[in-house]
Order: structure tokens, then C-alpha cells, then sequence
């Protein structure tokens, strides 16, 4: 089964580009993809960039309304996602544990639903 590891995180909280913090940081999500990747359970993942550059869509009477930036003010916001393959819940948690942005924010999974087409 597949699940996604929706990565929520506070830029606050984050360590900065050019701080001492920032290399073992970005370091820790190096380890942990390659972790995923030896473990075969890696799918996908990727960054996103900043909440700022967001746009969120609605259709409502027929019409489309768009708004800049994420769709709730938050001060953790969606930084990323892995998808992993993994045989249940309990596997998946054990894996996005190890998700750097884990430490100062919150990673939420949830099961991919697989429809037929």
C-alpha cells in the first residue's frame, strides 16, 4: 500500500541557509531519503517552494476564484511530501519518523487511495 508523508513545518522554527544549523539539517533529509531508497519503500518526494508562492483555486457558481498563497494562515505550512510503499500504517509511521521536519513540525500520513479505472 502507499502512503504519503505530507511534510508541515514552521519556517520560523527551520534552520537558515548559511547557519551552522542548516547543513546537518539538510544533511538529515539526505540520510533519511537514501534510508528510504535502501529500504525500497521510497515512491516519490519532493520540496515545495514557499507557502508565498501558492495559489488556491475554487470553482464556486460556475466561476473560478483564485487567491494567492496557501488556503489557511497557518504557521506551519506544507513543505513537502515523500510517498512510500509500505506493507501498513505502523511501517509508513517508522519511516516518517525519521523526516527531518519532524522535529519542529508535523508530518501527517495518510493512505493513498487506489482507484479503478
Amino acid at each position: 500500500m502507499q502512503y504519503i508523508a505530507l511534510i508541515y513545518t514552521d519556517r520560523a522554527l527551520e534552520p537558515k541557509p548559511g547557519s551552522p544549523e542548516f547543513g546537518p539539517y539538510m544533511g538529515g533529509y539526505m540520510e533519511a531519503t537514501k534510508r528510504f531508497h535502501d529500504d525500497n519503500v521510497w515512491v516519490s518526494g519532493e520540496p515545495l517552494e514557499a507557502p508565498s508562492t501558492a495559489t488556491t483555486l475554487r470553482v464556486r457558481g460556475g466561476k473560478i476564484e483564485t487567491m494567492d498563497g496557501p488556503f489557511a494562515e497557518t504557521k506551519e505550512q506544507l513543505g513537502g511530501f515523500y510517498i512510500f510503499e509500505c506493507p501498513n500504517l505502523d511501517e509508513a509511521l517508522k519511516y516518517a519518523a525519521m523526516i527531518p521536519g519532524a522535529r519542529h513540525g508535523a508530518i501527517e500520513v495518510r493512505p493513498i487511495m487506489k482507484l479503478q479505472y
